[in-house]
């Protein structure tokens, strides 16, 4: 039997990159996926093709998941197609690097509301769903939390909030057999880290401090995920998984 046979996932900002291969991992344990999607419809459509073609169940949603209407909208429709919901993937979100002279309020918020407040309030709409049994919420933080790079200061604070919202919910939740735990990549290969201009030279740079010598794939991240979905990690709550090839 696979591990997650009869489960409901939803994946937050899965119709490409990291998320795109979680919910394609999800689906291969036998979890049913909402693919949620912000802007890239096509993209989430494939995600659905692929795991529909390899007999899996997944539909795609749109919301954006830094808006409570849309967050509602998200679980609504992952009610009335699935009637239930296990296991949350908070993967959603955002990165744009900038000096300290040109932060502005928009940079800002731009961030915290996606990263931060959409995650506070996607969990909050996921633990209205979760039944009797409990369920399991991941979020995918990033290593920037402790690393810190130069240029990064609003993002890496938004990553050190998912990892302190990470551990008081799951102390909050525990009672409730909800557990919470994250996941912390290191730089990873997708059409994100692309668009942020991550050059061969820093590619090289990130290589040469990481003790396996590569930066990673989306595949890389996807198996923890669904470890951590299954009862496999069931005593496993409020921990944070660096996953970055040993880079620190």
């Amino acid at each position: 039997m696979k591990k997650l046979e009869g489960k409901i996932a939803v994946v937050t900002g899965a119709s490409k990159g990291i998320g795109a291969s979680i919910a394609k991992h999800l689906a291969a344990e036998g979890a049913a996926v909402v693919v949620n999607y912000s802007s890239s419809k096509e993209g989430a459509d494939r995600v659905v093709a692929e795991i529909v073609s390899k007999g899996g169940k997944a539909i795609a949603v749109q919301a954006n998941v830094a808006k409570k209407a849309e967050i509602e909208h998200l679980f609504a429709e992952t009610q009335q197609v699935f009637g239930k919901l296990d296991i949350l993937v908070n993967n959603a979100g955002i990165y744009e690097f900038s000096p300290i002279e040109d932060i502005t309020e928009e940079h800002f918020h731009k961030h915290f509301n996606l990263n931060v407040l959409g995650l506070i309030l996607t969990s909050q709409q996921g633990v209205k769903h979760f039944g009797a049994a409990g369920g399991s919420i991941i979020n995918i933080s990033s290593i920037v939390s402790t690393l810190t790079p130069p240029n990064a200061s609003v993002y890496s604070a938004t990553k050190a909030a998912v990892d302190a919202v990470t551990k008081s919910l799951a102390k909050e939740l525990g009672s409730r057999n909800i557990r919470v735990n994250s996941i912390n990549p290191g730089l990873v290969e997708t059409e994100g880290t692309n668009t942020a201009g991550i050059t061969a030279e820093g590619r090289e740079r990130t290589e040469a401090q990481t003790p396996l010598g590569r930066i990673g794939q989306p595949e890389d991240i996807a198996p923890a995920v669904v470890f951590l979905a299954s009862s496999d990690s069931s005593w496993i709550t409020g921990e944070t998984l660096y996953i970055s090839g040993g880079f620190r």
